[in-house]
């Protein structure tokens, strides 16, 4: 079993309300429910082999106020009460705090040492592990392709900001407004060619050998577990990637608040979670995942609902 928790966005900051202005956010509080969280894992009765964070786990405001490293501080010292490994997505927010040459030494750059190395780029967030025997889980990077956290003279940026901007003619790149295709923002990303010739090498890998996998990264990749704005760039892409094997049972994702569920035409279920951020201070968004041979059972806390998703 491993624990589950999305876009904690921590920030020692008044409450405050989303780009749209009308959906709270609980920015001082999202410390005390990851907190809850920590310590329903504690004590669970069947102890938790490692958890998942989703990404975002420190909110932007950080940047502006000088915060940045205190706050991530203050989450990786309450995930750090876990005696598991917990492994980090890397979001739009950890980018708007530091790059990603500086998030390679911090405690969010969870690659287990030793760890079968990612794709050719060496700052790509992106590795495999196995926590049981014929059972995977694959970290992706969604941010691969992007013009959060690297240099604007980097080869990748220029990449990332001219398919950016060939489907976003707006002033304002984080604005949707009028595009055909709304995902193609600033607050998102995608992943490289290099990155998904690996994660179609690792699915062959757990193909041959019988395993069940499970994938996560911070960007939903599935239309109907998203809205029209929260999916990754080319989430066909990485579709297309897990549609061609046999071994993947799920997707698990962040970055929409709201979260989301479906199961695709290939049996794979996209699970898209429920932010801490805004979440109420008397509720909760976090949960328990059992693995079994034939299904995982996902027992939610506070606004995270119960689910059984057979494979």
């Amino acid at each position: 079993s491993f624990g589950v928790i999305t876009d904690i966005h921590y920030a020692d900051a008044e409450d405050g309300y989303d780009f749209s202005g009308c959906r709270r956010r609980y920015y001082r509080q999202s410390l005390n429910l990851l907190q809850n969280a920590v310590e329903a894992w504690a004590t669970e009765r069947v102890p938790l082999t490692f958890v998942l964070q989703l990404g975002d786990s420190i909110d932007g405001l950080n940047a502006r106020s000088g915060e940045a490293e205190g706050a991530l501080e203050q989450v990786l010292a309450a995930l750090g009460q876990l005696s598991v490994p917990v492994h980090h997505a890397w979001g739009n927010h950890e980018f708007y705090n530091f790059s990603r040459a500086h998030l390679v030494h911090t405690g969010l750059n969870s690659r287990p040492a030793g760890a079968v190395a990612g794709p050719p780029a060496r700052d790509c967030q992106a590795y495999h592990f196995s926590p049981a025997a014929q059972f995977r889980v694959v970290m992706l990077d969604a941010y691969d392709l992007s013009i959060l956290g690297r240099e604007p003279d980097s080869p990748r940026y220029q990449e990332s900001l001219r398919l950016l901007r060939e489907k976003n003619p707006n002033d304002n790149l984080n604005s949707p407004a009028g595009l055909k295709e709304p995902r193609f923002v600033e607050f998102n990303g995608g992943f490289s060619q290099g990155q998904l010739d690996w994660f179609n090498e690792v699915l062959k890998f757990s193909d041959e050998n019988q395993e069940k996998v499970i994938v996560m990264g911070h960007l939903p990749i599935h239309p109907d577990a998203s809205d029209r704005v929260c999916l990754a760039w080319n989430y066909e892409d990485a579709l297309a990637v897990i549609h061609s094997h046999q071994c993947v049972v799920c997707f698990l994702a962040g970055h929409l608040h709201d979260g989301g569920y479906c199961l695709d035409s290939h049996g794979v279920h996209h699970l898209t979670l429920e932010g801490v951020i805004e979440t109420p201070p008397e509720s909760n968004a976090f949960g328990i995942i059992y693995v079994y041979e034939d299904k995982m059972i996902l027992k939610g806390g506070g606004r995270i609902s119960d689910r059984v998703m057979h494979f």
